[in-house]
């Protein structure tokens, strides 16, 4: 069992290593779920004289006013033999065998975090200690409580130190240790009315009763003692600390634990109680509820720590890769991103994420209806007619059929197709735009840089609007061609219907009446039809040849191109990615690196149980 509070031992100077000291945070906190005892009492009740008791050792500061400023992490090992020695967290290969030094570094490092003010500060100090006459605990010391400020310290500080003493001891797995002097009126006693705020039915609460021997004469705490005056679910541990004057003349704390036991045997107020007084009874009782604490708690804390792994590891590839530093790892890593983005963009165009489907929409729906309103009807009226068949004939009437008349009807109308086939081009670059900003938006490592982000979109609307005028010119081109040459089928079939309008022994005249250019009218538009049909199907297919595959083959190609001509230095401008994401991955895999070892700790003690 003794392995367990060395286990909670090394993961609580684990977590101070790598920043977590149970403090409001927006990361997951190891140190809160840890179970723990925090030391708790008024300025002057003995607080330090108990711990140092438990310690055998006098190695705390000493002075007026508030001595602790920042909490004092106190890890005691047992060991078998050798020379008792102390080492602190911030100075691991350093071993301490004079403990008048251990109290000067205390002092020392608590100066170095707080500056020579009477500030306090919630960062802990690690203090280990080995020695054969102690027991196996880990206590926290807390400052002591206060009423009021002395010079040089904020008026806040009494409120400060209450609130940090609090956020110690609300936490369900924290133990409290709870000293209070016998020789004033318990219901004033600091350390018993925060310990009711926090836990009013005493079960995580431990009394311990100090200064039992300057009790004024007739009176003593055989009540208090023996759970009668304020009941906690363990029972009070009083303890007899040296004098004043016994520090004043150093005396051994071996001799001070052997009067303190001669005192409790010896008074007949106590003697039924000596067996459970003491601080070394204190120690004891401590180290095996501390044990027992520790082994129920260790199902949850492997399960907790088993969830943030997987919290921290998803949010870690939420963030993305750290940013490479030479000039040839930030091109790749850029190229990879980018491929992401060119990923994601081929899979709504192919159907596997939505958006692809709206330009075969356009195709399917636009295109044809935009076609339908051109009303060629409206444009092959007999007035438009007469007016080009005769304007196409010149000084000179048409002998049999009027071809000239039959071609500026066809191309005039023709033209007009061009409107809609353009509007095609249009929207289905509207769509492809549209797309890639989703795309952009879609790929999580583009929202780590913003300045990538801005030339990839910049770059790939560039390359859009390129693509857009090639598909424009090469669409048009369709219609031009139709205009250009005629299919030759049309115009032999005329003659089979000179009868119905193309007789050519008719006179100028009769071949300009209504019936014949209504002909001429219907054949135009019968062509032009055929015509329309045609590039209703070969418009789709030139828009996605020159648009839509070609977006999706090199859309980036140019800035491809153009990024490896570019510096180390401007390269890193592309990757300007926010501090404060670059603070939050440092931070989480410090967290993360805490947690996988806690779970390999917890793992091996767990298995070897």
């Amino acid at each position: 069992m003794e392995s367990l509070i060395s286990l909670v031992n090394r993961l609580q100077k684990a977590c101070t290593a790598l920043g977590d000291h149970g403090e409001d945070s927006a990361l997951p906190t190891l140190w809160d779920a840890l179970p723990s005892i925090a030391v708790v009492g008024g300025q002057s009740s003995g607080k330090s004289s108990v711990l140092e008791s438990i310690v055998g050792k006098d190695f705390l500061p000493r002075g007026s006013g508030i001595v602790t400023r920042r909490p004092l992490v106190l890890q005691l090992h047992r060991i078998d033999e050798g020379r008792e020695y102390a080492e602190f967290g911030h100075l691991p290969r350093k071993r301490f065998t004079d403990f008048a030094a251990v109290r000067k570094e205390i002092a020392d490092e608590t100066d170095r975090e707080t500056g020579r003010s009477k500030q306090i500060s919630t960062v802990p100090i690690y203090l280990s200690i080995y020695s054969p006459i102690v027991v196996n605990l880990t206590l926290i010391d807390l400052p002591g409580l206060t009423k009021v400020a002395v010079e040089g310290q904020p008026d806040s500080i009494v409120a400060d130190i209450e609130n940090m003493v609090r956020s110690y001891i609300e936490k369900p797995n924290s133990i409290i240790l709870a000293i209070s002097p016998a020789n004033q009126d318990l219901a004033t006693s600091d350390a018993i009315k925060i310990s009711r705020e926090v836990d009013p039915k005493g079960e995580r609460t431990f009394g311990v009763l100090t200064k039992i021997d300057l009790m004024d004469k007739g009176t003593d705490a055989v009540d208090i003692l023996e759970g009668k005056a304020y009941k906690l679910q363990f029972p009070w541990i009083g303890v007899v600390n040296r004098s004043q004057a016994d520090i004043n003349k150093n005396v051994d704390m071996i001799a001070a634990r052997r009067r303190e036991r001669e005192y409790f045997s010896s008074t007949p107020e106590y003697k039924h109680l000596a067996h459970r007084m003491g601080s070394e009874h204190l120690g004891k009782v401590l180290s095996k509820h501390l044990e027992a604490v520790i082994k129920s708690r260790i199902p949850g804390l492997q399960s907790l720590i088993n969830k943030t792994i997987i919290e921290l590891e998803t949010e870690l590839s939420r963030l993305g890769k750290p940013i490479a530093t030479d000039a040839g790892g930030k091109l790749y890593m850029i190229m990879e991103i980018c491929r992401g983005f060119d990923g994601i963009l081929k899979e709504h165009l192919d159907g596997v994420r939505p958006g692809g489907d709206k330009v075969y929409n356009v195709f399917d729906n636009q295109l044809p209806a935009a076609l339908k309103r051109l009303q060629f009807d409206k444009h092959l009226s007999m007035d438009n007619v007469r007016k080009l068949i005769t304007e196409a004939d010149g000084y000179q009437p048409h002998l049999i059929a009027p071809e000239q008349g039959y071609r500026r009807l066809i191309e005039s109308t023709l033209v007009t197709i061009k409107g809609p086939a353009e509007a095609t081009v249009d929207a289905v670059h509207a769509i492809l735009k549209d797309l890639v900003h989703k795309s952009i938006s879609e790929t999580l490592e583009l929202k780590q840089y913003p300045s990538l982000r801005v030339e990839v979109g910049s770059a790939a609307v560039e390359s859009l609007d390129r693509l857009r005028d090639e598909s424009k010119r090469a669409t048009l081109q369709l219609v031009d061609m139709e205009c250009s040459y005629l299919t030759v089928e049309f115009f032999r079939k005329l003659p089979q219907d000179i009868e119905k309008g193309g007789n050519p022994t008719h006179s100028i005249f009769d071949r300009y009446n209504d019936a014949y250019l209504r002909r001429i009218g219907s054949n135009v538009l019968s062509y032009v039809n055929m015509v329309c049909a045609t590039l209703r199907n070969s418009i789709p297919k030139s828009i996605v040849y020159c648009q839509v595959r070609e977006a999706k083959r090199s859309l980036l190609d140019h800035f491809f191109t153009e990024l490896g001509k570019k510096e180390g230095k401007q390269l890193g401008t592309l990757l300007d990615e926010d501090p404060a994401i670059m603070q939050r991955r440092v931070s989480l895999a410090k967290r993360l690196e805490l947690y996988r070892a806690a779970q390999a700790e917890i793992d091996a003690v767990a298995w070897s149980k």
